[in-house]
């Protein structure tokens, strides 16, 4: 998709300092779990671009992202997506990516801090697809809190860690190693080290694995 002015449908909060944002999305609009998109916004009467990684299982009528923000240090770009409304208009170009879900019998999602958003998005059409799934997810303060809730009534396996507890048992309990498992890594570069020791230790296949570093 070209960069198109999309509508927003609403904006939610979903856990301590971050939101939720769905979008409209454009005929044609193609996406996957995983993927993301580029926002585009004058800040300051200047051009500013931020990439989103898709938090929601499908994009057939709109798609959302989760945004994160530090209410201590602010930021331009943050404080204009905070600001949107229903029925605001942001540039929006995309999808981009290559490490996303692609109907995979079993998924397993290993996310830090921000990579919740995409985890629970490819946990959720997993799970829609009669798939399985599992999520590990290390923060010092959780969001979309309501929606691991379901997946876990649903079957998908969840653990939720503090941002000083160790990966390693929760990694082991969920990578089977099984040929038709997928493994995903989102989140910042020292979680993805981590995450990279577990799967080590735990016997697994870290360069098998669809890796997004959000910086």
């Amino acid at each position: 998709m070209d960069a198109s002015d999309l509508r927003v449908v609403a904006v939610r909060d979903c856990g301590p300092d971050t939101v939720a944002i769905e979008f409209e999305s454009p005929d044609g609009f193609d996406a996957r779990p995983g993927q993301f998109v580029k926002l585009t916004a004058a800040v300051d009467g200047e051009p500013v671009s931020r990439f989103y990684t898709i938090s929601s299982p499908d994009v057939a009528e709109s798609f959302e992202i989760t945004v994160g923000y530090d209410p201590e240090e602010g930021g331009a770009f943050s404080e204009y997506l905070l600001a949107l409304a229903t029925d605001d208009r942001v540039q929006v170009a995309g999808p981009f990516g290559t490490n996303y879900y692609e109907d995979e019998p079993r998924t397993v999602v290993l996310a830090g801090g921000p990579g919740i958003g995409p985890a629970v998005g490819i946990a959720e059409r997993a799970l829609a697809d009669g798939h399985e799934a599992a999520i590990v997810y290390r923060d010092d303060e959780p969001v979309h809190e309501a929606r691991l809730s379901a997946l876990a009534a649903a079957g998908v396996e969840i653990y939720v860690l503090g941002g000083d507890e160790p990966l390693t048992e929760a990694v082991a309990a969920v990578a089977t190693g099984a040929v038709e498992e997928q493994l995903f890594i989102y989140g910042f570069e020292s979680f993805l080290d981590a995450a990279t020791e577990a799967l080590t230790a735990a016997g697994g296949a870290p360069d098998a694995a669809k890796v997004e570093n959000f910086g």
